[in-house]
């Protein structure tokens, strides 16, 4: 298993930043790490939710939203590929005048400690380029 994560600290109310967040096929707006989000479902990301997620560098992806907890802000889904796992977890609280958002990745299966080391230096890239995007988006529109 292998693990990535970053927090960041945006000066918004967290209502704001689950807002942006839970937002997905709108993230290609405020990083550059998404080319694209299509829903594959209906209705509001929920429980079930299916996505392809296109992302420069890497083939496309489909991920199910397998955890949303709106009270209190944070969202899980998984991608699957053969040998390997992805978790991809991204949440939100209060903290001090703002708010602090994590984004996090865990890699699990037969093949995740390779994929990991393999791709270990674009995922720490896509999670601060995504960290950076959310905050900027965030404070922008207060």
């Amino acid at each position: 298993m292998a693990d990535f994560q970053i927090d960041v600290q945006i000066e918004a109310p967290p209502d704001v930043v689950w807002a942006v967040m839970r937002d997905v096929e709108r993230w290609q707006d405020w990083t550059p790490t998404v080319t694209s989000v299509r829903l594959l479902d209906a209705g509001p990301l929920r429980v079930g939710t299916r996505a392809i997620v296109r992302q420069p560098k890497l083939p496309p992806a489909k991920w199910r939203v397998t955890e949303l907890d709106e009270g209190g802000r944070n969202f899980t889904w998984v991608s699957w590929a053969p040998g390997v796992c992805v978790t991809a977890q991204h949440w939100v609280e209060a903290s001090g005048t703002g708010s602090r958002a994590t984004l996090s990745l865990r890699f699990s299966g037969v093949l995740a400690p390779l994929l990991a080391r393999i791709t270990r230096s674009l995922n720490y890239r896509y999670l601060a380029l995504e960290a950076k995007g959310l905050k900027q988006r965030c404070e922008a529109s207060q």
